[in-house]
């Protein structure tokens, strides 16, 4: 795909949603860091309603440590690997607590050195929280890359790669949200919408499919 087609793709994107947003609940950048942590393997629904519970109750590292681990089961034991999650969640507050102040960090490195905290939730954390341009490539943004061929590559980490080269900088802080919400509503898994696809002009996949 060459660099025109990409710019008009984004433009178009752009235009049809000017100011994306995470399908996540959150207030602070410490909410958003414990939603993103609760969400590997669940569905935003469903860590938003958790949440929704949890942060009126508790919504610090100080107040999510009073809780523990078994207090805080209570509350996300609807989502799963919840019991994986309250364990790296409190020893993330903890963390927070003794080595940032409470904070969250802005910085890939201190946030990669959290308990449960891999390259994915810290990209999402210093995109949404901080408007950091980086990419972070789930399974949507990995499917949208690689069958539009905005960015084509075998993982993870050569998708990252190639978008944060190819998406033209103007349109990096937003590009993970659009993609994101592309392949969940509209470049779905299993059969695409292309009939109803904004950029199905520009797209370079091969099997489109007209509904």
């Amino acid at each position: 795909m060459n660099a025109q087609k990409r710019l008009e793709i984004f433009t178009r994107l752009r235009n049809e949603n000017p100011e994306p947003r995470t399908e996540l609940a959150w207030s602070t950048p410490f909410e958003l860091l414990i939603a993103v942590l609760l969400s590997a393997q669940a569905t935003d629904v469903g860590v938003n309603k958790a949440t929704a519970k949890l942060y009126p109750v508790a919504n610090t590292p100080e107040s999510i440590l009073v809780l523990g681990v078994e207090g805080l089961k209570e509350y996300i034991k609807t989502i799963g690997l919840f019991n994986t999650k309250a364990e790296n969640v409190i020893k993330t507050c903890r963390m927070l607590i003794e080595r940032h102040g409470g904070e969250v960090p802005q910085t890939r490195e201190a946030l990669e050195a959290l308990p449960g905290v891999g390259r994915k939730t810290a990209n999402v954390v210093l995109n949404t929280a901080f408007g950091q341009p980086t990419m972070a490539v789930d399974t949507h943004i990995f499917r949208v890359s690689n069958r539009t061929r905005i960015a084509p590559g075998k993982n993870v980490l050569e998708v990252e790669h190639k978008l944060m080269r190819h998406v033209p900088k103007e349109f990096l802080v937003d590009a993970h949200h659009w993609l994101i919400l592309h392949g969940r509503y509209t470049c779905v898994a299993r059969k695409p919408r292309c009939g109803s696809c904004i950029i199905e002009d520009l797209c370079e996949y091969k099997d489109k499919v007209d509904l």
